[in-house]
């Protein structure tokens, strides 16, 4: 029987390295795999209501039951921010999910999947089908190596990159970095946009807005999205959108989906939603616009 440190008493209880004082728990049916791969502790568990639950260096990925909101998201939001997107990029991003999203659009040609850990990949195709089916379309190429180093040899390639990461804390450390801005800015088409995992606006407003700012010195374009998802800490997760043409409006969606495309095909975003995830409340407003 597998057991692991941070589930005791039948209970997972969250690692709080970036969020102190508090602790996401999720009951524990069975730990179904945990190894430390060459980057990260990898813990696989079946939770008693919300399906399997990926966790990483003690911090939950995705759950079955609301990886659908984050996913969605993070991936449509830049993509119908975009008028044609055709290439397009993921760095991270390995459980699939974000793949399965993409590929919903039919003007994308291809799209490459950059992630530096196997074990991830090998773990969500085992555990995570539903994440992982991404990987089965024939437009998906996947690369196992390190996102930095893809960007440097992929100059005006790609029309949307999304960064997929986890928080900054090891492996994904280096892409909150300027220098990380800095690389996709170069690997991006003309009119081309990034959308990253932006943290938590109950938690991180202050990192949030140096990255923000950061960005702002990169691109004449820059904005800060968000969506609900209960799993994630304080039930929130931001997105930072940046586009490489002066002027560009990514607030409301370029193109759309139809609305029985919406129906049948999506759960959590929506056109309406797209607009509505630029909306702030007073307080991060207060910090992120100044």
């Amino acid at each position: 029987m597998l057991t692991h440190p941070n589930v005791n008493e039948g209970w997972f209880k969250e690692t709080t390295a970036l969020w102190p004082g508090q602790a996401m728990c999720l009951e524990v049916k069975e730990i179904l795999h945990h190894e430390k791969s060459l980057f990260q502790d990898v813990l696989v568990f079946q939770s008693a209501n919300h399906g399997n639950v990926l966790v990483l260096d003690g911090v939950i990925q995705c759950t079955e039951r609301d990886e659908f909101a984050y996913q969605e998201m993070i991936a449509h939001i830049p993509l119908n921010a975009h008028p044609n997107p055709k290439k397009v990029l993921v760095v991270g991003g390995g459980d699939g999910g974000v793949l399965r999203e993409v590929v919903k659009h039919d003007c994308v040609e291809e799209v490459t999947l950059v992630e530096i850990d196997e074990v991830v990949v090998k773990v969500a195709k085992k555990f995570l089908p539903a994440m992982a089916a991404g990987f089965q379309h024939p437009k998906v190429k996947v690369v196992i190596g390190d996102g930095f180093e893809y960007l440097k040899n992929n100059v005006n390639t790609y029309d949307v990159i999304i960064t997929d990461s986890s928080d900054p804390v090891g492996p994904a450390e280096a892409l909150f970095s300027d220098s990380f801005y800095d690389l996709m800015r170069r690997a991006l088409l003309p009119g081309g946009l990034i959308c990253t995992q932006g943290e938590c606006q109950w938690l991180h407003l202050n990192l949030i807005k140096g990255v923000l700012d950061a960005s702002r010195k990169i691109y004449p374009v820059v904005e800060y999205a968000w969506a609900s998802v209960p799993t994630y800490p304080s039930g929130q997760i931001g997105f930072i959108l940046c586009c490489n043409e002066e002027g560009r409006n990514l607030k409301t969606p370029t193109r759309q989906f139809s609305k029985e495309f919406e129906r049948a095909k999506l759960k959590y975003y929506n056109s309406e939603v797209h607009s509505a995830a630029f909306v702030l409340p007073q307080f991060a407003r207060n910090v992120l616009e100044n």
